[in-house]
């Protein structure tokens, strides 16, 4: 598969502050990526490196094969991006507005965007400054799924969507980008929308990447394993992710299945009961693999 996405060694800092070092990941075409991260892990920094808006201290990030901040004017037309906010020129209406963005992207269709303002409901002439939040953040995305670009990246896009704007643009933006075969390179605070969009998960922690796995096999894998610790503490063990005492019981995670996390306490001659496995939403999981705080 073309590496739509190509992240090499890249290093950045603001001032003597370290925001990751050696930072490596690839993102295939025609998959869903979702970034997520803590607030100040370098989500946005990442964005703003892709997209030439800041040169990194080190390494390099290729988008269709061509450096960040150098790109061709034809691969710029392939890239349709969204950072935090609403559109401007509020003034206009849903019709006005299609039309004047229309005339600066050669590839425009307008079928998703009036698609999309069909299911909220919205007039062609409704004026955008008298919309809601939720309903102008709909226009923005609307108006980026309109570029009919090959990569769609948005940052933060359920920025002051309420929970039914939310769900209504995640199923769109998902049917969307399978049937036209983009490729789709996401981050949003709120976790449990990227459970229902994105092929792949990459979750970072400050400094560094944590993994980069398909969300299938993540969420296939990585459980919440609780039990009774009867004396004793338990000790260091590398498979064992943020073990924590909650009164009486271990809290822990793993990559294991609960016949090997029992071999391993066992072999650690661990004294315990009540062994007990669970299964993870995705804000679990991220919680579970990063930390609680």
């Amino acid at each position: 598969m073309e590496h739509v996405i190509e992240c090499n060694n890249l290093t950045h800092y603001y001032g003597k502050r370290c925001i990751y070092e050696n930072l490596n990941f690839n993102v295939e075409q025609g998959r869903i990526v979702g970034l997520l991260g803590k607030n100040g892990t370098g989500k946005t920094t990442t964005i703003n490196i892709m997209n030439g808006y800041l040169r990194p201290h080190a390494g390099e990030l290729k988008l269709f094969g061509e450096a960040a901040g150098q790109l061709s004017p034809a691969v710029k037309q392939r890239i349709a991006l969204l950072l935090e906010g609403h559109i401007q020129y509020s003034f206009m209406n849903i019709e006005q507005i299609e039309k004047f963005y229309s005339r600066f992207y050669p590839q425009w269709n307008r079928d998703p965007y009036y698609e999309l303002m069909g299911k909220l409901k919205i007039a062609p002439r409704q004026r955008i400054s008298r919309m809601s939040c939720g309903q102008k953040s709909q226009v923005a995305l609307g108006l980026i799924l309109a570029q009919n670009a090959d990569l769609l990246i948005l940052d933060d896009f359920s920025m002051g969507l309420d929970p039914g704007y939310r769900h209504l643009f995640v199923d769109y933006l998902n049917e969307f980008v399978r049937a036209e075969g983009k490729t789709l390179f996401v981050t949003s605070h709120i976790i449990q929308d990227m459970e229902r969009l994105i092929d792949d998960c990459i979750i970072m922690d400050y400094g560094r990447i944590v993994l980069q796995q398909p969300i299938e096999k993540l969420m296939g894998q990585f459980k919440r394993f609780r039990f009774t610790l009867n004396s004793g503490a338990l000790p260091a063990i590398d498979m064992f992710y943020h073990p924590e005492m909650i009164r009486n019981s271990m809290e822990m995670y793993a990559f294991l299945p609960l016949d090997e996390v029992r071999q391993v306490l066992d072999g650690h001659g661990v004294v315990y009961s009540d062994l007990r496995c669970e299964e993870l939403s995705l804000e679990e999981i991220f919680i579970g693999l990063t930390g609680k705080y």
